[in-house]
């Protein structure tokens, strides 16, 4: 696979970055994963939007989203993809001294893509099942949650938690015990024909397809509602779904063991995937 780094593309040999990179020693940087179909990347406005404002909160100085839209298609093309996962890292590049931010005169850009045509079709026949851990979504780093950083040492801690073998993602809770959101993924449920999700004060980031699933529920006429709710509330309902860029809307069947509803997939899952599989079809000509 080519590498986009920096300036040109290079082999995974090749593909290095130094060590005194901000990014490896102080997770000072941001990333956003963008999902390809059929060549065209899903959303993109809005992951390059995200990433704009996060790199002014970060005072990072970022190319021109002309200029990232252009470099992530020739990173598909260079590697000869039209369906795949891509990857957008950036950081405030070498810094000669630690801790002076000051003195990073370039940034550093790696740009990645695989091969991806999506999960295999019965994690999305059957669902898929969840665990609650103990590691808190943390609100403490003063880039907080909200921006999509570098600094995953808290996902990576709930991850640890589980058995990926059983459990497809780990859902963490905000510091005061509320749901927050898995590791690599939003949260929904459906409760009384409501759709339900945590709202920023839990710790949130605020995902992209969350964002899209938020918009078609209005569009679809379907009741949302967005606050903070104790883990009760999950188990509950009716059943509940998961979001991201790579699995778009997943059922979500089980958790900590006990069924979420029938313990299979929801109707009002169905209809938002169907949903947003039509929004990705008009926005990316998907087959």
């Amino acid at each position: 696979m080519w590498t986009y780094l920096n300036d040109r593309f290079v082999s995974e040999k090749e593909a290095l970055v130094s060590v005194f990179d901000t990014g490896f020693l102080y997770g000072d940087g941001l990333f956003e994963t963008l999902r390809a179909y059929d060549g065209h990347i899903f959303a993109l406005d809005k992951h390059l939007e995200r990433l704009a404002r996060s790199a002014t909160r970060l005072q990072l100085k970022i190319p021109k989203s002309s200029q990232l839209d252009n470099l992530l298609h020739q990173t598909l093309q260079q590697n000869k993809l039209k369906n795949a996962m891509l990857r957008l890292t950036l950081t405030r590049g070498v810094n000669p001294i630690p801790l002076r931010p000051d003195l990073c005169k370039k940034s550093t850009l790696v740009i990645t893509a695989r091969a991806f045509s999506g999960l295999p079709a019965a994690q999305y026949k059957k669902g898929v099942s969840a665990a609650i851990v103990q590691t808190p979504r943390s609100t403490a780093t003063g880039s907080g949650p909200a921006i999509k950083s570098l600094s995953f040492l808290n996902n990576v801690l709930a991850k640890l938690e589980i058995d990926p073998e059983k459990h497809f993602e780990a859902l963490m809770l905000s510091p005061a015990g509320q749901l927050s959101e898995g590791t690599l993924s939003n949260l929904f449920w459906v409760d009384q024909n409501v759709v339900f999700t945590p709202a920023p004060e839990t710790g949130i980031l605020e995902g992209i397809t969350r964002d899209i699933v938020l918009q078609l529920a209005e569009e679809n006429g379907l009741a949302v509602k967005i606050g903070c709710y104790p883990p009760e509330a999950l188990f509950k309902a009716q059943e509940a779904f998961l979001t991201n860029s790579g699995i778009e809307l997943l059922p979500l069947v089980s958790v900590d063991g006990k069924k979420i509803g029938t313990g299979l997939p929801g109707l009002m899952t169905q209809k938002l995937r169907a949903a947003y599989d039509l929004r990705v079809r008009q926005e990316t000509g998907k087959k």
